[in-house]
């Protein structure tokens, strides 16, 4: 299953390789593809529903990123 949302806080390149390594120790993600153009656009491929407030829990292992859905 495939969703769509916007990290806030992505900048560069190290910022986008950090994110996906926090999101995909994630059990139950498969794949992140995170993008700088438009910027924090990403791509959450899921292997069962994991809701928002989870993947902002997984992403406050890191510092200053907030994750909201799109539809």
């Amino acid at each position: 299953m495939k969703q769509k949302f916007l990290i806030d806080g992505i900048s560069c390149g190290g910022c986008v390789a950090r994110v996906k390594k926090a999101l995909e120790k994630h059990p139950n993600i498969e794949k992140a593809e995170i993008f700088l153009v438009p910027k924090g656009a990403t791509i959450i491929t899921m292997k069962e529903h994991i809701s928002i407030e989870e993947l902002q829990k997984q992403l406050n292992t890191l510092n200053g990123y907030t994750i909201t859905k799109i539809n």
